[in-house]
């Protein structure tokens, strides 16, 4: 598996005498193609630094060497440009702490030549800190100090600035663009550069209120994002100009937020090639933040907290993260921090080198040479799919771990041998089994496994079927692959509704919903079975334990503000993206079964804690969007709830928005369901009757709904209340034609007046009675 590359060679012996030289441990940089390889030589016999570059393929000498004395600044940064065609594939720049930079180019035939030399700082004072290449252009973090050189330091601590310079390589020469200031009075950074993104990271003497964040800028949005990793993204903000690039007015609108962060713990940082930024804390834990600001754990170091001379080295090849610390290799997964592999090397110094088109390799430049390190997962495998038997246990270590009452740290090499815990034994067992057979017949399982198989049969088909289909979506062309992610969409929503929802399931619905919206929304038809009737009426078939995932859920409090929501929200979101005229009856449906499911009120069910509609109302809320068509879903929502105040909000809105039919129409059919919402309906519409004209034409229909309850005194009362205060001088006749006269209100009083009277009623059986008064009742002992 680890095979020396090119050592025995004239350059490998050559180059294990140039490691081996000087107390601090070289620094070892590739070009991107990996044809070119620079070693840098901190302190040496005597102390003179020294750059060397050379081609790895070829078996000469050194074909470039670069050392200088030491009263001249030190070196700040080695960086492989692109360069044109015409020159080669790419140029070396060698940039020096006072701006100085000389620009190299490889020629086959003649080896490296100097282009030209450079002066990046503008200013004769200023220092370099850290350098990095971003496409075309150098970005770089310079000192500059006062101009008195006794004035408090304290005083001067926001004295460093982020700058960036296009560097253009023609058949010319080398060509500098202006200097433009990324942010100012800043603290001091290290830059690092991903193809799109520069992260600014802190420097370990900063001070500790300006070392709680990361700082991500964005060159073609000309953008600056402000993240910490305890917290996720806090703020971005747009440079429009030069004025807006300060630090502190950066910070202004968050100084109360960052003010209560921990100071960052980075021991390492170093570029994924997904453009991420990983980050080694001095405890040992790799993490990653993404160019959005967010951020997530990805594997965990053995040997505890690190030392603080202790050297971590990190190398992404494709999504395996490859981390060196002490002589001991670790091969993990980005994608779902697995352990691939830990292996236990011989030397200490060892640099990762650029290798590319081979994507299953690693390439080790040490002391005795260049080796080759394959992790490709061998064919033909003693253990089939051994990550898979993994996995079960695993999540069998987190069932059990739930439910222990102990405190105590359950591994799977408990779970193996302590001899209890037989599901997760049985089921690895059976799965070995299975998978067994589609290459060659296996062993007989035991009979008690066997029969757990029998009952498994249809579930582990389910299983192979999805991975078979996993396996299409990766190997099939274009115009297929979103049919085939359709059917796992649905396959994976259906698997997750039926199985626990808990947090982990709730946030792998949410990642389908936002990256599958369509595929998630047939889904979700699919698995609720939702339709309509031939009354254009929505109906659902789904079993109850379905209904009681989609409404019983986590709620929003107890699975947090990461961007998590419940799965009730996804749902109506994807209503309201693909169809909204069905999502007041979803609605309505999911009232329905809530009240034959959970008694009203119940703190068990969903009612008892947000009621659906507002709910949906939540997420319409979300889409910020200002429109007639909004306003029309969110009456139907209030109305579909047919709760006694939702109905008078929906009132109220109409109101406001003039639809006086529809406030009619409303008035007249949810005042049937309980006498004190008909009152209450009744006398809005009195008070707004009482204000202006608006109503006259539907007051035939209006004076129908009155309560029996209400006298003409009542009346008279509401009517006075909401009377419109006129501004002229009182006159018995106006020109204006809205004012309230008593002829358009004798109808309804009218009506009141010659209904019979309620305590009538009440003591007509009494009145009419043969004994007066009546008898008393018997006495019961």
């Amino acid at each position: 598996r680890s095979v020396p590359a090119s050592s025995g060679s004239t350059r490998a012996h050559w180059l294990q005498e140039l490691l081996c030289q000087g107390e601090e441990p070289s620094r070892v940089q590739s070009s991107p193609d990996g044809q070119h390889l620079l070693v840098l030589q901190k302190s040496r016999p005597p102390p003179l630094p020294r750059v060397v570059a050379f081609q790895r393929h070829s078996i000469s000498g050194a074909d470039l060497e670069r050392n200088w004395q030491p009263p001249q600044p030190a070196l700040a940064g080695l960086l492989f440009l692109q360069s044109p065609v015409t020159l080669g594939s790419w140029v070396l720049a060698i940039v020096w702490e006072h701006g100085r930079t000389e620009v190299w180019h490889f020629v086959v035939a003649l080896g490296w030549q100097l282009l030209q030399t450079l002066e990046l700082c503008q200013g004769a004072r200023a220092r370099i800190i850290s350098v990095c290449s971003q496409g075309a252009s150098l970005v770089w973090c310079e000192e500059r100090p006062p101009l008195d050189a006794h004035s408090d330091m304290s005083k001067c601590a926001f004295r460093f600035c982020v700058c960036t310079r296009a560097l253009e390589v023609g058949d010319q020469g080398v060509r500098l663009g202006t200097v433009r200031i990324v942010l100012h009075n800043s603290p001091e950074y290290q830059v690092l550069a991903s193809p799109q993104h520069v992260f600014l990271v802190p420097a370990a003497a900063s001070f500790a209120t300006t070392s709680k964040f990361l700082l991500i800028w964005h060159p073609e949005k000309a953008k600056l994002t402000i993240t910490a990793p305890s917290a996720g993204f806090i703020h971005s903000k747009v440079l429009r100009s030069s004025s807006e690039s300060d630090f502190r007015k950066l910070l202004l609108g968050s100084v109360g937020l960052l003010s209560g962060l921990a100071p960052l713990d980075i021991h390492t940082s170093a570029v994924s090639d997904s453009e991420g930024l990983l980050l080694v804390s001095t405890k040992g834990a790799v993490n990653m933040v993404e160019p959005d600001g967010t951020q997530r754990h990805i594997f965990d170091l053995e040997g505890g907290p690190l030392a603080q001379g202790s050297s971590v080295q990190l190398k992404t090849f494709g999504s395996i993260l490859a981390c060196m610390l002490a002589g001991v290799l670790y091969l993990v997964d980005q994608n779902s921090g697995r352990l691939i592999e830990k292996k236990i090397l011989s030397m200490k110094e060892v640099h990762f080198l650029e290798s590319p088109g081979e994507e299953d390799s690693i390439q080790l430049l040490t002391q005795t040479g260049i080796y080759g390190f394959s992790f490709s997962k061998p064919e033909d495998s003693s253990r089939p799919e051994p990550c898979l038997v993994e996995m079960v246990f695993e999540e069998a270590c987190r069932y059990y771990q739930r439910r222990s009452l102990s405190s105590s740290k359950l591994t799977v090499e408990k779970l193996k041998k302590g001899g209890v815990f037989q599901a997760p034994v049985a089921l690895a067992a059976i799965l070995q089994h299975s998978l067994r057979q589609k290459q060659k017949p296996a062993r007989g399982l035991q009979d008690t496994y066997a029969k757990l198989l029998s009952t498994m049969s249809l579930e582990l088909q389910s299983y192979m079927s999805l991975e078979l289909l996993k396996t299409c979506v990766v190997c099939a062309p274009e115009s297929e692959v979103e049919s085939y992610c359709e059917e796992l969409v649905e396959q994976e929503v259906s698997r997750v509704l039926h199985s626990d929802m808990d947090k982990d399931n709730l946030a792998y619905l949410n990642s389908i919903f936002a990256s599958f919206p369509k595929a998630a929304w047939k889904a979700t038809r699919s698995c609720l079975q939702l339709q309509q009737n031939g009354d254009g009426l929505l109906v659902a078939r789904a079993t109850p334990e379905v209904w009681k995932k989609v409404l019983g859920g986590p709620q929003q409090e107890e699975v947090g503000q990461n961007g998590v929501v419940p799965l009730f929200e996804l749902i109506c979101a994807s209503f309201l993206r693909f169809k909204p005229k069905w999502l007041p009856s979803f609605v309505e449906l999911t009232q329905q079964y809530v009240s034959i499911s959970w008694a009203y009120s119940s703190k068990e069910g969903p009612e008892g804690r947000v009621p659906l509609y507002k709910r949906a109302l939540g997420v319409l809320a979300r889409k910020n969007k200002c429109s007639e068509a909004n306003d029309e879903m969110e009456l139907e929502l209030l109305l579909c709830s047919k709760r006694p105040k939702a109905v008078l909000q929906a009132l109220h809105l109409l109101i406001r928005l003039k639809r006086w039919q529809r406030v009619v129409e409303v008035a007249e059919k949810f005042s049937k369901l309980s006498p004190l919402l008909n009152k209450e309906i009744f006398t809005t519409l009195l008070a707004e009757f009482a204000q202006h004209r608006e109503l006259d034409p539907y007051l035939d229909t209006l004076w129908l709904l009155c309560p029996a309850e209400l006298t003409t005194s009542d009346i008279l009362t509401v009517v006075l209340q909401h009377l419109p205060h006129s501004q002229e001088d009182p006159v018995p006749f106006s020109s204006e034609g809205n004012q309230l006269t008593v002829g358009l209100l004798k109808p309804l009083l009218q009506r009141v007046v010659q209904r019979p009277c309620v305590q009538d009623e009440m003591y007509s059986d009494a009145l009419q009675s043969p004994t007066f008064p009546p008898p008393t009742p018997p006495r019961e002992h």
